[in-house]
């Protein structure tokens, strides 16, 4: 199994502070935001690691994460000119990848559960995390009326079709290839599962999940952290 976490993007709702730096190394409390996903890969036993980002800033992820020496794990970068869309990530990580299973984990999101043991059951397919919450409208492609009130987590478990599977999807109105085109392609084969995630969740794209992060890190999940 190896790990892919994305960090593309230009974060424009949190300028002018990402003006300056990418979204992923501002600080949540006493760690940069990207340390939170890389625990989450770590402890799952991930220890090759792609780490995709926006060409503005990738000297500074190199700068604090280096080699991935000091994690005891080793660490890849690619450069992802424009944000595509996150099933983008498996073409850019394509030869990374080769012919193993892989999880890709958005650099916003924090997790307090410890989902290491659903990563390391993986089998074949595809696996989603879902949380539920109050506003799912306001997530993934955010439909009108959504069904349900759960939501997809920025983080994805799927076995190495997953890399030919998103070079055949096609741009969405919105120009960029969409994560769900994946989910589709293993749902129609039947092999689309779905885990709970049952304690805190935050996709720290605004200033209040920001801030919320930042609670929620200095409160809760400092016990949590082997990095």
């Amino acid at each position: 199994m190896k790990g892919i976490i994305l960090s593309g993007g230009r974060a424009t709702r949190l300028r002018p502070c990402t003006t300056v730096t990418s979204k992923g190394l501002l600080p949540i409390y006493n760690r940069p935001m990207i340390y939170y996903p890389l625990n989450t890969l770590l402890k799952a036993g991930i220890k090759e690691i792609l780490i995709i980002v926006g060409p503005e800033h990738a000297g500074d992820y190199l700068n604090l994460l280096g080699s991935g020496a000091q994690f005891n794990a080793h660490f890849t970068y690619e450069i992802q000119d424009e944000p595509r869309g996150l099933a983008d990530a498996f073409i850019i990580g394509a030869s990374f990848i080769g012919n193993d299973d892989v999880v890709m984990v958005l650099s916003d999101n924090i997790f307090a559960d410890d989902v290491s043991a659903e990563i390391k059951s993986f089998t074949k397919g595809a696996k989603i995390f879902a949380k539920t919450v109050p506003d799912p409208e306001r997530f993934g492609e955010k439909p009108i009326n959504p069904k349900s009130n759960l939501c997809i987590t920025g983080l994805y478990v799927y076995d190495n079709r997953v890399v030919e599977v998103a070079k055949t999807v096609k741009p969405s109105a919105r120009g960029e290839l969409e994560i769900t085109d994946l989910h589709n392609w293993y749902l129609s084969k039947g092999e689309l599962s779905v885990a709970m995630i049952t304690n805190e969740w935050i996709d720290a794209g605004t200033f209040d999940s920001l801030l919320e992060a930042q609670n929620l890190a200095k409160i809760k999940l400092q016990k949590g952290m082997i990095i």
